[in-house]
């Protein structure tokens, strides 16, 4: 199967946690987010902690929030954060 290129974006504690704010992933084409969020629990350490545990994070796709089913594009840029709070 073919690869693609993802590029990831961190933000707020996970930028922190991860030590990290973005990096380019390959997967295999027809790759969804939940494939993705796979690959970065099967680092282990925080990586697992943050996806695989129950901590709460959203995900967008270019920008438009997804959920873990959605297929990700071929070059897509896929944004994980926080729930963010209004006050």
């Amino acid at each position: 199967m073919a690869e693609m290129t993802v590029r990831v974006l961190y933000f707020a504690r996970l930028r922190d946690v991860l030590r990290t704010s973005e990096e380019e992933l390959a997967l295999p084409e027809g790759a969804t987010l939940a494939d993705l969020v796979a690959l970065l629990i099967a680092r282990g350490g925080d990586w697992a902690a943050e996806f695989g545990g129950a901590r709460v994070f959203r995900a967008a796709i270019n920008q438009d929030m997804a959920r873990l089913a959605d297929v990700l594009p071929a070059n897509a840029e896929v944004a994980l954060f926080p729930p963010v709070t209004g006050g």
